[in-house]
């Protein structure tokens, strides 16, 4: 299961995705979620759908690897889909176990659950196609304006992309710590609910310790190459907004004006 949490893994590989500015991203990820649930229809999903399919495409991620990171939430998908199924009012198609299925019900169920894969999906793929040293030039610059109002640009851009870099290795490290104690005889998998909860303290109390501990390994690291901040700070690379990034943001203003105008059609659902 830890395996497949997917947020925060850079994918290497040459894409037209890939060799975008991250501002574009960025903002285009944004947007793609505020669309999510902008297009409140069947056909702003279908087309949400497809335009995701067709980045993935582009990116040269593989679909298999991408649909890894749903496993994670699929019980959150599956509980929001039965909540939207069973509890929402409308014309009555079937009744299970004293509860009615609504036709209103159905497309709400599975209007959320497509919504929820979407979303997921659209925000792993920025984390997969652009590296973390990217993502904190382009949040950095996103946030350089606010800096006239006192906002610490810099130091969030890198306060959240060493959360994202230590994701994967807060993972990798809680697996070990997993197999280590099932080789002790620890049973994780096994009793009821309480228990369950009980037998992860041998695992959450180590991965903190370990936590802080590279916390403090970073710091110390950080102030011996005489971090700063980011004030008179130069970059070994610096971001330019060119012609692929235009047409890409014209692209997705044109998907998005196709998705809002397909509310127009009529709904199959």
């Amino acid at each position: 299961m830890l395996r497949d949490i997917t947020i925060g893994q850079y994918f290497p590989t040459e894409s037209p995705i890939h060799q975008l500015d991250p501002r574009v991203k960025l903002l285009g990820t944004v947007w793609f979620v505020s669309l999510l649930f902008l297009a409140d229809h069947t056909w702003g999903m279908v087309l949400s759908g497809l335009l995701l399919g067709l980045l993935v495409w582009l990116s040269r991620v593989p679909f298999s690897y991408m649909l890894r990171g749903l496993r994670p939430i699929l019980f959150i998908i599956l509980f929001s889909a039965g909540i939207n199924l069973f509890f929402t009012e409308g014309q009555a198609v079937a009744s299970l176990a004293g509860l009615t299925v609504t036709r209103e019900g159905i497309v709400m169920a599975v209007r959320m659950s497509v919504r929820l894969a979407l979303l997921i999906l659209g925000s792993s793929l920025l984390t997969f196609t652009t590296t973390p040293i990217s993502l904190t030039d382009g949040v950095e610059r996103l946030l350089q304006p606010f800096k006239r109002l006192g906002l610490p640009a810099h130091e969030l851009a890198m306060m959240m992309t060493i959360a994202l870099r230590f994701i994967p290795t807060l993972l990798e490290e809680t697996d070990k710590i997993m197999k280590a104690q099932m080789a002790r005889g620890a049973k994780l998998d096994t009793g009821n609910l309480v228990e369950r909860a009980r037998n992860l303290v041998p695992i959450l109390v180590p991965l903190f310790v370990g936590a802080f501990r590279r916390a403090d390994e970073l710091a110390m690291a950080m102030e011996a190459r005489c971090y700063r901040g980011g004030e008179n700070r130069t970059r070994l690379k610096t971001l330019k907004f060119t012609r692929r990034d235009l047409w890409a943001a014209l692209f997705i203003l044109a998907a998005t004006l196709a998705v809002l105008g397909s509310s127009w059609l009529p709904a199959p659902l």
